[in-house]
């Protein structure tokens, strides 16, 4: 081949006109992730060995005829709080036991095994999914292949980061504020949580069970289609996936966006504080080529958003506390600096809190519902800057980057990061585009269009990496 393929769609064509091999394109993988890892920090465990006898596996199964789909033979990777039969599951902290997910692999996991895909090890993120990086702990910290003395994002940042370096195709990330559209969106690449309910979270640790998404991480809208289409689905050992029939989510990739209303939401971040204009300024542009690809653009207000937001804070540091809370008190020093205060912040909520936080929820569903009647998807800006410095990196900093991911986690609704350029400063940012309950199609579709007319999620960071 004269370049290597950079999309799980891409990689899957390569294969079966027989220009590569799954082994040579897992071998190619990992010595790439021998030379950016220790930079990065994306692995917390690789599983070399057992990938290479996948590779060799699916290479033989092709050979054979026996082709299990598109994602037969091509290298993705798992976050490290979802467990998995063939490497330790530690929520990158000190205090899961060692033998939490030893019992059984995750569904989302499995499913991505069964449709032949080589799984290359387990990914950084942030401890129990929340907090930051907290350098006296002896884990990785993960940097953005833009620009590695900046942040990838949290809290599926190796997946991300992974991905936007080259070192797999795609994997699995999971979203309970916007913990795969953020670290995406700031890696510049695609990242989408799917409905509640849509991936069965068994074998995944909890951080908020009411919020806690599991959903792919990829290049494209296409690639996350694929991933979500085995991914996806009601299994017996997560009563509260749905049992909601999935679609083939490929199927709708029409390429097109002619007689699609879009409606954008820009009061949340004209209003907010920290925004960069260059941020905006892409989002504006952004929203000018789906005009220009035939969509039907026009404005909407989501007058509840500061409220749902709130809600989503509120939930999510309730339940983390309720599931935290005998070993915070136990092994207090066990835990980052970072995630122990934000987990323990939920034990200044009250009963009554939580149930307001449950009433501003069902509250914002019912006014997206209303809003999602008169247009198809809702597009709006995922982070209001690039990526945030890696030195002192803090609360204080963080609070600094307007995150506009949560209150799509409060409503349980899908909702999609796709890449929209670069700031003045050269660092990505993404945009989001949302849907209705189990409308993944929808959100995919407009993802997909979107990139048959722009780049953004092809562009490759400066590597080889250096910050």
């Amino acid at each position: 081949m004269t370049s290597p393929p950079m999309t799980i769609a891409d990689a899957a064509a390569a294969l079966r006109a027989g220009e590569i091999t799954s082994t040579e394109l897992t071998t190619a993988m990992l010595a790439h992730a021998d030379e950016l890892d220790p930079v990065l920090g994306t692995y917390l465990f690789r599983t070399d060995a057992a990938a290479l006898a996948a590779a060799a596996q699916a290479d033989a199964d092709l050979a054979a005829g026996r082709d299990l789909g598109p994602l037969h033979g091509i290298p993705l990777a798992v976050k490290d709080i979802l467990a998995t039969a063939d490497a330790p599951t530690t929520a990158q902290s000190l205090i899961l036991d060692p033998a939490w997910g030893a019992q059984a692999e995750a569904p989302a996991v499995t499913r991505l095994r069964a449709a032949g895909a080589v799984l290359t090890g387990k990914t950084s993120t942030m401890e129990f999914a929340i907090g930051l990086p907290d350098p006296d702990k002896p884990f990785p910290v993960p940097r953005n292949p833009w620009l590695t003395s900046t942040w990838a994002g949290g809290s599926s940042s190796g997946t991300a980061n992974g991905v936007a370096a080259g070192m797999f195709f795609g994997g699995i990330g999971t979203d309970t504020g916007g913990s795969i559209r953020m670290p995406s969106a700031l890696c510049g690449i695609t990242g989408l949580k799917p409905t509640w309910g849509r991936v069965p979270k068994s074998g995944c640790v909890p951080l908020a069970s009411s919020l806690d998404h599991v959903g792919p991480i990829a290049r494209s809208a296409h690639d996350c289609a694929l991933l979500l289409n085995a991914m996806a689905g009601h299994d017996r050992t997560d009563p509260l996936s749905a049992e909601v029939a999935v679609p083939d989510y490929t199927s709708a990739l029409g390429g097109t966006l002619e007689g699609v209303r879009i409606g954008v939401e820009r009061d949340h971040h004209t209003r907010a504080p920290f925004v960069d204009p260059s941020a905006a300024a892409r989002f504006e542009e952004a929203v000018e080529v789906l005009s220009k690809a035939g969509a039907d653009v026009v404005e909407i207000s989501m007058t509840l958003w500061d409220a749902v937001n709130e809600a989503t804070i509120v939930t999510t540091f309730a339940e983390a506390f309720t599931y935290h809370r005998t070993n915070l008190a136990a092994r207090w020093e066990d835990y980052g600096r970072f995630t122990r205060a934000m987990v323990a912040t939920g034990a200044f909520y009250s009963a009554s809190d939580y149930v307001q936080a449950q009433r501003a929820r069902q509250a914002g569903r019912v006014e997206v519902l209303r809003l999602l009647a008169d247009v198809d998807v809702i597009a709006c800006l995922t982070v209001g800057a690039g990526a945030p410095t890696v030195e002192g990196l803090d609360f204080g900093s963080t609070l600094l980057l307007p995150v506009f991911t949560a209150v799509w986690d409060g409503l349980g609704f899908p909702a999609m990061s796709v890449p929209i350029g670069l700031t003045d400063a050269g660092l990505p940012v993404g945009m989001q585009l949302c849907a209705g309950p189990w409308e993944e199609g929808k959100v995919l579709a407009a993802g997909h269009a979107f990139q048959q007319v722009s780049d953004w999620h092809l562009a490759t960071p400066p590597l080889p990496v250096g910050g």
